[in-house]
């Protein structure tokens, strides 16, 4: 009982500590994006379609070429993600619990809760593919909408702001999702550590919060200005 309720408590608090900073960082990011390193890669991935589409003949094939490199980067960590989740399937199907090793001194090492430790693995490393298997998809419909012709005809044209504005949402939208699929990934590596008990998972939780503070938030002043 001693073993399950270490389980029971630190496991539920490291999640807590993942689920509540993303939360807040969510928050951040939808009424202060200026602060926030992913609101001001949004800001900037704007002003930075506009600038291709306004000259299409001299950035033609840059914006072709940078859609491109994002498309392979989204690419490999979907190839990844599915490579580790089909080989954690693996390790569940051919379980043997006879020729279990005790990894650690710790936590709850029966067959179920192992079972349930490589599903939760292997679900994480699912919801990796799809979110970068999405960020694929918006960046393929951005390579062929940033060539489109457009002209800077004035600042009040409203139909060339519209197309503006939906190239530059498929960037930033197939960023947002690359994010998402990394953030998978460090939770995928949260929910493996469990495999070796619940303490080595609770500490690596409250670092991976730590660090992801400080990548996240911005410390400068940026302009919303595009």
């Amino acid at each position: 009982m001693e073993k399950k309720a270490i389980d029971y408590m630190l496991v539920p608090l490291g999640l807590f500590a993942m689920v509540t900073y993303h939360a807040w960082l969510l928050y951040r990011v939808i009424y202060h994006p200026t602060k926030t390193i992913i609101g001001v890669n949004a800001i900037h991935r704007h002003s930075w379609t506009r600038a291709m589409m306004e000259n299409l003949h001299n950035n033609g094939v840059v914006s072709v070429q940078s859609m491109r490199n994002n498309i392979l980067s989204s690419t490999l960590m979907a190839t990844v993600a599915i490579t580790l989740s089909s080989l954690i399937a693996v390790l569940m199907t051919n379980y043997d619990g006879k020729a279990k090793i005790e990894l650690f001194v710790f936590g709850n090492k029966s067959e179920a809760s192992l079972s349930v430790k490589y599903f939760c693995i292997m679900a994480s490393f699912l919801v990796a593919f799809l979110f970068n298997l999405q960020s694929t998809s918006y960046y393929s419909n951005a390579t062929t909408l940033i060539n489109m012709p457009y002209k800077r005809l004035s600042e009040d044209d409203e139909h060339e702001q519209l197309l503006v504005d939906f190239v530059a949402n498929n960037v930033i939208m197939g960023g947002y999702f690359f994010s998402l699929g990394l953030r998978a990934f460090y939770i995928a590596f949260a929910l493996f550590l469990w495999i070796f008990g619940p303490l080595p998972m609770f500490i690596y939780s409250f670092v991976l919060v730590f660090m992801l503070y400080f990548l996240d938030i911005s410390f400068h002043c940026w302009s919303t200005t595009s």
